[in-house]
């Protein structure tokens, strides 16, 4: 069993679901809405922890109810809360999703406390860190945060899964210097790289790139396509399962947490681990909302033994 600590973002998702997506200036009526537990972080978490990590989390919340409900929710999926601060006088991050008939999705996030916790919060909980095989970060908290805890994992021995997203036009270097794994999809790996990502061939060039920079393992979300990887001389693409999307909200961190609970420390078996990450997402997207929508262990092993 992998142990996993996810450094990153907890939100409160409030969604939206729309026939079609409102043109500018244009009002329309809604079909539904409701709230869930969100951030790509907590995604992530509850995703590892659903596929039986051990599973951590460093982050913040604010003092308000948001704040306590997702700390409730992290609380019930048996993740580790050590990490997480209750920082007074900040809201709890929330995000705002539509998604209409077709499962596609626009969001806007309100980052909150997930922008407000600092180096000095997680040099704190440096333990959780040291204790794990995977330490997985995304850009919806601070950088600064995030480069102090890949800093610590690398010394430690512990691999760093780095999930750009959502697309910064300026990653620093010095945390792509202490990045194991980067998982970009192909819009956040043409920001990286400067390469558009067409073809399998635009994908093992810009890997090249990301290698350059001393990232080891490479894996490229192509969507419904799949996704592409390449470590140690190994590359190709894992096709994604096809099944009938309704909210696609989710999918990335649904497939970084499964992958990242079953993931070898050494990348050998990243292609089988790509697979099961792909099943997991292919579940998650058959169903509304974030964190409601991430499947359990048994479910994509039970998917698993219908091929």
């Amino acid at each position: 069993m992998n142990t996993v600590t996810v450094i990153g973002s907890i939100n409160l998702d409030r969604t939206i679901r729309v026939h079609q997506m409102p043109k500018p200036g244009e009002t329309i009526h809604t079909k539904e809405i409701f709230s869930a537990g969100g951030g790509k972080g907590a995604n992530q978490a509850v995703a590892a922890k659903r596929s039986q990590a051990k599973t951590h989390f460093i982050g913040a919340v604010g003092d308000d109810d948001a704040g306590k409900a997702m700390l409730d929710l992290l609380a019930q999926e048996e993740i580790t809360l050590d990490g997480i601060t209750t920082l007074k006088n900040e809201s709890t991050g929330q995000a705002y999703v539509t998604v209409d008939d077709a499962g596609e999705n626009q969001i806007m996030i309100h980052g909150g406390a997930n922008m407000a916790f600092t180096s000095e919060d997680v040099e704190a909980h440096r333990d959780l860190i040291e204790a794990s095989d995977f330490l997985v970060a995304q850009f919806e908290s601070t950088v600064a945060s995030t480069v102090t805890a890949f800093k610590i994992a690398q010394a430690a021995g512990v691999k760093t899964i780095l999930n750009p997203a959502p697309a910064m036009s300026k990653v620093p270097a010095e945390l792509l210097a202490v990045t194991d794994m980067i998982v970009p999809n192909e819009t956040e790996t043409q920001t990286l790289t400067g390469i558009e990502i067409t073809d399998e061939a635009s994908m093992i060039k810009a890997s090249a790139a990301l290698h350059a920079l001393g990232i080891a393992a490479v894996i490229i979300t192509i969507g419904s396509k799949g996704a592409f990887y390449d470590v140690d001389g190994r590359h190709g693409i894992i096709p994604a399962f096809k099944v009938d999307a309704v909210d696609t909200t989710s999918a990335g961190d649904t497939f970084i947490g499964a992958m990242s609970s079953v993931l070898d420390q050494d990348f050998s078996n990243l292609e089988d681990a790509i697979r099961y990450g792909n099943r997991a997402s292919s579940i998650a997207v058959q169903r509304f909302g974030a964190q409601p929508s991430i499947p359990y262990k048994n479910e994509i092993t039970a998917a698993e033994g219908e091929k």
